[in-house]
């Protein structure tokens, strides 16, 4: 009786909710509660990475097996350590959409796609709500269509040495963003989307990933803008995938079956067919992948090269991007000096000794040297690149802090992203931040929408100067 009742409910639910027919299948989606807007979510866009397909590149879904989807749900995230195993499924390559109610396949609304943060070794798209976002763009007159989405993590989204490098597959988790944004391009149509204005933004290593993107001039068939919060292509240590040959040793050897395979070239095989929940979780990064591969060089190397992409781009980072790196709040310079050559002295080419003394002398107890190096060097070096280039970019550097953190921290990594989702609490922070959220959300729509940040609707905001190289502003 109870599987009836449940089976009519839903009957009657899928009759009045919002609908998109997607090849054969119908997906259904739910209403925003007390919003005018769709929610589609939980779509596969690629053929689940399980079995034979774990460790390979992302295969294409361009259809659904089944008459009816049920679209009212985030889809699961991927493999990681930080979730119970009832909260996250390998078969996790999903998409999300957010989109005005009312629209047809005959509109054609621009689309923020929006790439979660997590160290490349975690995140989940459904923690990133884009419907303060839609909701701001409607009111301002500028309608949009959010978009975000799941990418594989850890080792099965970044594997590494010398066996991944030879089979080239390598930057899965990147080739994952990239099939996202092939089925926006095949699909957002059908949604009201217009697949020629899509401005690709994260936070993070998300925003890593949508910098790196930019390192192909073959984005361009994919989006017309990008915006980078905290964190460029050269933010994260890369080397090439053999300089982890003994990291990813120590993965196979803790991976339960598969011990007696560690310290071979033969590995994938017996990954491809253990356990998921006995896959230990590594935190990699993105590798040099070769002259065909979304990672041909260092970034650096591309940039002095001019071999980018010259889409309009924003790019910023947050005034204590440091404090967050480090545990221990006494910022030391033996606990900065501990956290740089941990990170960056993993791998040849070391840095020396002299260099890092003298980098301690220019910042002494002062964890801000490791908010630039990982940020803000990274991130001034591709704007003055893309500038001298004629590309059209914007900086900034974002100063507010809220009470979600604690003082010592001060205006740390990720701390915009409460400002950009809507999420301050009115009761506890000052009217002056919440106008700054407003703003902050006007100037992204503004840029998504127009390609320039200063389209004058919305919110009464100061103009965003242009970046150039007579004029570095932030």
């Amino acid at each position: 009786m109870l599987i009836v009742l449940s089976v009519l409910c839903y009957a009657l639910l899928a009759a009045s909710a919002p609908q998109v027919q997607l090849g054969k299948t119908k997906l259904i989606g739910r209403d925003v509660t007390g919003l005018k807007q769709d929610f589609f979510g939980g779509i596969p866009f690629a053929e689940p990475p399980v079995g034979a397909l774990r460790l390979e590149r992302p295969v294409l879904k361009t259809d659904i097996d089944a008459d009816e989807f049920d679209a009212r749900n985030f889809g699961l995230p991927c493999l990681q350590t930080s979730l119970a195993a009832d909260e996250m499924s390998e078969d996790c390559l999903s998409i999300n959409i957010f989109r005005p109610t009312g629209l047809s396949s005959g509109d054609s609304l621009p689309i923020m796609f929006w790439t979660y943060g997590g160290g490349f070794a975690g995140g989940a798209s459904s923690n990133f709500n884009g419907s303060n976002i839609v909701a701001q763009s409607v009111t301002r007159g500028t309608p949009i269509i959010y978009v975000n989405y799941n990418y594989r993590v850890g080792p099965l989204g970044f594997p590494q040495g010398q066996e991944a490098e030879s089979r080239g597959q390598l930057n899965l988790g990147l080739r994952d963003q990239l099939t996202a944004l092939e089925w926006v391009q095949q699909n957002i149509g059908l949604f009201g989307g217009d697949k020629t204005k899509v401005t690709i933004f994260g936070e993070s290593a998300g925003s890593m990933m949508t910098n790196l993107m930019l390192l192909n001039s073959s984005i361009s068939n994919f989006a017309w803008a990008a915006i980078s919060e905290s964190g460029s292509a050269s933010s994260p240590v890369i080397y090439n995938a053999s300089a982890r040959e003994s990291t990813w040793q120590d993965f196979v050897a803790g991976t339960t079956g598969c011990e007696s395979v560690a310290g071979t070239q033969n590995t994938f095989g017996c990954l491809q067919a253990a356990y998921a929940l006995a896959i230990e979780d590594f935190p990699f990064y993105p590798v040099l992948d070769g002259p065909s591969g979304v990672l041909p060089d260092l970034p650096t190397q591309l940039w002095a090269k001019g071999k980018f992409a010259t889409i309009p781009f924003i790019s910023g980072t947050n005034l204590d991007e440091g404090t967050g790196q480090q545990t221990n709040r006494s910022f030391t310079d033996e606990d900065i000096k501990d956290y740089i050559q941990t990170t960056y002295s993993a791998f040849p080419p070391y840095i020396p000794d002299a260099i890092l003394d003298r980098f301690l002398e220019l910042y002494p107890n002062d964890p801000s040297l490791v908010g630039d190096l990982t940020f803000d060097a990274q991130r001034r070096t591709w704007t003055q690149a893309a500038a001298r280039a004629g590309v059209k970019s914007y900086g900034y550097q974002f100063a507010q802090n809220s009470s979600s953190w604690a003082p010592y921290f001060g205006v740390t990594h990720s701390a915009e992203l409460e400002f950009i989702y809507g999420e301050l609490d009115s009761s506890t922070e000052p009217a002056s931040s919440i106008l700054l959220g407003e703003m902050m959300v006007d100037y992204w729509v503004s840029f998504s929408t127009s390609l320039d940040p200063n389209d004058g609707l919305g919110t009464s905001r100061p103009n965003w100067p242009q970046y150039t190289p007579d004029n570095e502003a932030c």
